[in-house]
């Protein structure tokens, strides 16, 4: 599985989001507000898990994790410029 689709199956397992499937999540798309609609609890559960499952450092409350999580797109560009 590719980390586009490790992340979307990710947000959908840690979030419930039962009716929601990994083709059904825009890579490019934002996952607050208008795309995916997910809010700031869903941002700390999200930002929870991706730090277990990748073994990452999220910094809380800066504008570059924003940034971050601004899509799938970007969470996978942050996830791979923080591995080894």
């Amino acid at each position: 599985m590719n980390l586009n689709n490790e992340i979307k199956q990710l947000i959908i397992d840690c979030l419930d989001l039962e009716d929601v499937s990994v083709d059904d999540i825009q890579t490019d798309a934002p996952l607050f507000g208008e795309g995916l609609g997910l809010d700031s609890i869903d941002a700390l559960e999200l930002g929870l898990a991706i730090k277990k499952k990748f073994d990452i450092k999220i910094e809380a409350n800066s504008d570059a994790t924003k940034a971050h999580f601004n899509s799938v797109a970007s969470l996978a560009r942050f996830i791979e410029s923080q591995r080894p």
